[in-house]
Order: structure tokens, then C-alpha cells, then sequence
């Protein structure tokens, strides 16, 4: 601050020590609106079906590597893998964690199971619901052979850190997108023997949380 010279006055010295104090914040306060067009989030192109509505606005990505881990267990009269949780990772561009990907129960909905995303910050909280017909993409133009779905999540339940702290609690939607590997096993639970096996697939995929358009 080299216009900001002390003088000799204590008086003068205080005033002027308050004056550069606001003329800093008023700076601070100016270049505020460009960092934030700066950390301006771009929505993805996404089949129709998993597209958010409108007025919904893309406030953070994460890049998400980890598992979708299954279970092998008795359906109808054969037997399937079943997801019983993701274990995921999220990652900033500059490859710092920032959410961890899982299954937990719902406080907002008495303990329900759902999808859950925790910030790796504040502890901010919000757990998303997919239904099946309406918000799974398979879409060969988008989705990879040999990749998991792309989906559009709502979410039912957030919770905001425990200092008041909620980077995601406003969060309404979640896009999953961009997705390689993480389908269930094709082999190894076809039999009463098989019931209770896991296994851990490795996936990647990028997540999109949207603010507002309800």
C-alpha cells in the first residue's frame, strides 16, 4: 500500500489507516463479481430425459473415482448382483478432494437408504433419489458400452455442517455423467452358492449439483 503512508499524527494515523482499510474492502468487494464468473460452473450435454429443469444453475463439478460395489443375491428365481453402495471419491479440477460418494440412511426421510455426497470441508451433507424409468441415460450417443448410466438424481434430504457451514445443503439436483466401467459382473452369482459375494468394480464419473429450478 505505498499510498497508504503513516504520518506522524496518532489521530491522522488512525483515520487514514480506517480509510485504507475501506478502500481495500471496496477493491475486494469490485473484483469479487469477476471471480466469481470465474468459477462459473458449464452444464453438460445431456441426453433429454436426465436434463435438469429450468432455472436449475450448475454451481459445482467433481470428478469421482472409486467403486459401485455389489452383492450377489436370490432374484426371483435366479440370482443378480445388486448395488448395495458407491465408494467414491470427487475431486476439484486441481485434483483436491472435495466430496466423498456413498450410501447412507435419509434423516429426512426416517432413515431411508440413498445416494449421499458429503463435502470434504464443512461436513455439508444432501442425499438424491433416481427414479428408474424417467431419470436413467443409456443413450449410445452418450453413455459407453461398458459404463454405468448416466442419471439425473433429486435430492431428498441435506443437512448443513455442524458450524452452520452448507456448500451443498442447497443443492436440489445431481447429474452423473461422463461414467466409464462400473457395471455390475455378468458372471459369478449364478447359484444358491453364490448369494452374499461381492465385488468391487472400479468407475469414473463426473457429478454436476445444481442450485434452484423447483
Amino acid at each position: 500500500m505505498k499510498n497508504c503512508s503513516v504520518p506522524e499524527s496518532q489521530t491522522t494515523r488512525r483515520i487514514l489507516l480506517i480509510a485504507c482499510a475501506i478502500a481495500l474492502a471496496v477493491a475486494a468487494g469490485v473484483a469479487l463479481p469477476q471471480s466469481a464468473h470465474a468459477d462459473r460452473v458449464t452444464p453438460p450435454d445431456v441426453p433429454a430425459k436426465i436434463r435438469v429443469p429450468a432455472g436449475a444453475e450448475a454451481f459445482l463439478v467433481g470428478h469421482g473415482v472409486g467403486t459401485q460395489n455389489y452383492i450377489c443375491l436370490p432374484s426371483g428365481g435366479s440370482f443378480k448382483f445388486v448395488l448395495f453402495t458407491p465408494q467414491a471419491t470427487l475431486f476439484a479440477d486441481n485434483e483436491k478432494q472435495i466430496i466423498t460418494h456413498y450410501f447412507s440412511p435419509n434423516p429426512d426421510e426416517d432413515g431411508t437408504i440413498r445416494v449421499t455426497w458429503q463435502d470434504s470441508h464443512d461436513t455439508s451433507t444432501v442425499w438424491a433419489f433416481a427414479e428408474r424409468q424417467a431419470t436413467f441415460a443409456t443413450d449410445p450417443d452418450f453413455v459407453k458400452p461398458d459404463a454405468v448410466a448416466w442419471l439425473k438424481l433429486d435430492v431428498v434430504g441435506s443437512r448443513s455442517g455442524p458450524i452452520g457451514s452448507n456448500k451443498l445443503a442447497p443443492t436440489t439436483f445431481i447429474q452423473r455423467v461422463n461414467t466409464s466401467g462400473g457395471l455390475a459382473p455378468s458372471t459369478g452369482c449364478d447359484s444358491l452358492a453364490d448369494v452374499g459375494h461381492q465385488e468391487f468394480v472400479p468407475y469414473t464419473a463426473d457429478y454436476f449439483f445444481y442450485t434452484g429450478g423447483n
